[in-house]
């Protein structure tokens, strides 16, 4: 039985801690999830935290799944009365909606405060989502220039602090969260595919196994073949890693399993959604 995959950081403990202090602050709520898992990049404590706030789902990584794939989870979504926006934040696609969503679920807050005689002021988000699904590099686009510090690696944003959009919104940039025991050890080996987890908290071989059996259920084979000129038909997942490495890398398994892992983070090896809705 291999290893659960488990990462909590201290830093992500100290900054839970800040973001619950400083949510009473907070008129808009912006949950930033990947789109090629947006179950699994969901913090099963979220709805917890926000309790009755407004809120804003913004599906980033929006280039890296299929059109189909986003039109099936933009309807699911719609079906549950919430209306996502779907965000390609390194190049900056679909950030004006984020601004306009919450702008709208802001206005409540300034009708109150008009209503008791008191001036409008900016509306105050927060960006809340896992480690490393674009939370800064969104921030970064919402206000035109570099403020925070973005990689594609989870862990980088240390600490909350207010970020001004512009006259009308301000936002709490937060550190990546994580539960602090990830209880669905499959959301976790997605996690982990998709880099939004920290590197040391799994081993690249049994997640490069894991991304061929997945690949495999979710009819999306082909997209081996194509990379790899290498079947994954009657292999398991091990044995695809093995062959992989044997065949490319003059044995080396670890540097296939590497390769495997980086060409599906990059998008080579093509517009490949881990997860898709389950019709009910």
């Amino acid at each position: 039985m291999p290893q659960p995959i488990q990462w909590y950081p201290g830093h992500i403990a100290k900054a839970e801690r800040q973001l619950k202090e400083q949510l009473n602050r907070v008129d808009v709520v912006l949950e930033v999830l990947d789109a090629r898992i947006p179950i699994a990049s969901h913090h099963p404590q979220f709805e917890e935290w926000v309790q009755d706030k407004p809120r804003v789902v913004v599906v980033n990584r929006r280039d890296m799944i299929s059109s189909e794939a986003l039109t099936q989870w933009r309807d699911w979504y719609q079906a549950q009365k919430i209306q996502p926006v779907f965000t390609d934040a390194k190049q900056g696609k679909g950030v004006k909606g984020v601004i306009k969503a919450a702008q709208i679920a802001g206005k409540a807050m300034n009708d109150r405060r008009i209503s008791r005689g008191m001036r409008p002021r900016p509306v105050r988000a927060v960006v809340i989502g896992l480690p490393n699904v674009g939370k800064s590099a969104l921030i970064n686009r919402l206000v035109g220039k570099k403020v925070v510090e973005s990689a594609r690696k989870a862990g980088i944003t240390k600490q909350l602090r207010w970020v001004r959009i512009s006259d009308e919104i301000e936002m709490l940039d937060a550190p990546g969260v994580i539960p602090w025991r990830l209880e669905n050890q499959d959301n976790a080996v997605k996690l982990a595919i998709c880099d939004d987890i920290g590197a040391a908290s799994y081993d690249n071989q049994l997640v490069a196994a894991a991304l061929v059996e997945l690949l495999i259920k979710l009819d999306f084979g082909q997209y081996l073949i194509d990379r790899y000129e290498l079947s994954p038909a009657e292999l398991s997942g091990g044995n695809y890693i093995i062959r992989l490495g044997e065949d490319r890398f003059q044995g080396d398994i670890e540097k296939g399993a590497v390769k495997l892992l980086n060409d599906f983070r990059k998008g080579s090896l093509g517009k490949i959604p881990l997860e898709l809705p389950v019709s009910e």
